[in-house]
């Protein structure tokens, strides 16, 4: 990825609502043709989506940052899945009794690794 292909991935992921397209080449200072370049090496690389946007009855592209997948192997520690995916316990996260046992197997694991 070129460095204005991430300096363009950082201002779009900064704002979580999204960003059009028509701003984003004018916030990087940089003309529209290149613009539509960098945004199209973001699309093939799978890290933003563009949706269809109609201003003043001018089109333009909504541009939103996709989330990465979560690696699976950081829900699971001592074999057992992080107990908030099943939870349904109201409860305080720094107090939660079921999840710092987790923690702290997970904490055990990392150790004996060493």
């Amino acid at each position: 990825m070129t460095d204005l292909a991430q300096i363009a991935l950082r201002e779009i992921q900064s704002h979580p609502e999204g960003v059009l397209q028509s701003g984003l080449w004018k916030t990087l200072e940089i003309d529209s043709r290149k613009c539509s370049r960098v945004v199209k090496a973001l699309l093939d690389d799978g890290k933003i989506e563009r949706i269809e946007y109609r201003r003043e009855g001018q089109r333009t592209y909504l541009l939103k940052a996709k989330k990465p997948a979560v690696d699976p192997a950081l829900l699971i520690a001592g074999g057992e899945l992080i107990p908030c995916i099943c939870c349904e316990e109201e409860c305080e996260v720094l107090v939660c009794p079921m999840l710092l046992d987790w923690m702290y197997q997970l904490a055990i694991e990392e150790f004996e690794e060493k």
